[in-house]
C-alpha cells in the first residue's frame, strides 16, 4: 500500500530519506525550510535562524570512505577528508544521481505536526507548512524529522560572573565564521570539543594569543593513521572491535591510552582525561 510520507528537511539525512521511501514505492514530500539542500553543510556568510551554521574552514572528521552512503561512494578525485563544499557537492551529486530534487518544496517552513482526530483507526498525520506567509495544510500517513539538531546553541553566561562587565566581545562558536576578525587580539576559546580544537588552530594564526580551556582534558589524535590512511578506516574494523572485545577493560584503555599518546603525550599538556 503506497503511503504519503512527510520529511522535514533537505539535509544528507532527508535526501536519503526521500530515496528509501522511494525504494518502498511510497510517496515522499520533503519540505526544506532554505532555498537549497545540504542542511548543516550549506555554508552561508551570515548564521541563519533555525538552521545549523558551519564556520568556512570545516572539514570533515571522519574519511570520505566512512562517510559516503553505502549505494554511492564518492568519487576518486575526492580528498580523503572534506571541506564543507566538497560534502555539498557529494550531496548534489547524490540528489542529481536519484532524481530527488523533484520532491522536495524549498522555502517551505514546517509550523506544525498534529495528529488527526482518527489517529488510533489510520495513524495519520496533519502537517501544517507556510510558504511566502501562505499557510497549507496536508494529511500524511508518517512523518519522517530530519531536521537535525545543530541549530540551537547554548551559552550559560550565568556560569561566568562579571561577564556583563567585560569590555571585550564573547560569542557560541556557532556564530563563528572566520579568523580574519580576531587579528591581534588575546582569545579564550572555552571547551575542547570539535569545534573548540578547529577555531583555536585557525585563530592562532591571526591572534595575538589564543588560550584553550578545558576543565577534563581530552583524547586529542590526527585524523591520519600508520602509513598515512584515515584514522577511522584504521581503527574501526571488524577486526579491531572483536580484539577490543576480548580484553579486560583496564587492559584495553590501556592499550588505547598508549595509542592515543603515541602522537603526543598528553600528560605534558595536561591534557589526560581523568576519565579512562
Amino acid at each position: 500500500m503506497v503511503k504519503r510520507v512527510a520529511v522535514i528537511g533537505a539535509g544528507c539525512s532527508g535526501l536519503t530519506a526521500i530515496k528509501c521511501c522511494l525504494e518502498e514505492g511510497h510517496e515522499p514530500i520533503c519540505f526544506e525550510k532554505s532555498n537549497d539542500i545540504g542542511g548543516l553543510w550549506r555554508y552561508t556568510e551570515t548564521v541563519e535562524d533555525k538552521r545549523a551554521s558551519l564556520y568556512s574552514s570545516v572539514v570533515t572528521n571522519t574519511s570520505k570512505e566512512m562517510t559516503c552512503y553505502s549505494d554511492f561512494p564518492m568519487p576518486d578525485d575526492f580528498p580523503a577528508y572534506l571541506h564543507n563544499s566538497k560534502v555539498l557537492e557529494y550531496l548534489r551529486l547524490y540528489a542529481d544521481n536519484f532524481r530527488l530534487l523533484k520532491y522536495i518544496q524549498f522555502e517551505t517552513e514546517v509550523c506544525q505536526v498534529t495528529k488527526r482526530s482518527n489517529f488510533p483507526m489510520n495513524g495519520q498525520w496533519e502537517v501544517l507548512t507556510k510558504k511566502k506567509g501562505t499557510e497549507n495544510k496536508e494529511c500524511f500517513d508518517a512523518v519522517m524529522v530530519c531536521n537535525g539538531h545543530h541549530f540551537d546553541h547554548y551559552l550559560p553566561l550565568e556560569s561566568f560572573p562579571g561577564i556583563q562587565k567585560f569590555k571585550g566581545r564573547y560569542i557560541h562558536s556557532r556564530f563563528y565564521k572566520k579568523s580574519e576578525n580576531y587579528h591581534g587580539k588575546t582569545v579564550l576559546v572555552v571547551g575542547i570539543g570539535n569545534s573548540a580544537g578547529d577555531i583555536s588552530v585557525e585563530v592562532s594564526s591571526k591572534a595575538k594569543q589564543v588560550y584553550l580551556s578545558t576543565r577534563h582534558g581530552s583524547w586529542v589524535i590526527s585524523r591520519i593513521s600508520r602509513h598515512g590512511y584515515p584514522v577511522d578506516m584504521a581503527l574501526a574494523t571488524r577486526y579491531f572491535f572483536w580484539i577490543a572485545s576480548l580484553l579486560p577493560a583496564n587492559l584495553l584503555a590501556k592499550v588505547n591510552e598508549s595509542q592515543m599518546s603515541s602522537w603526543f603525550d598528553h600528560g605534558n599538556y595536561g591534557l589526560e582525561p581523568a576519565n579512562r
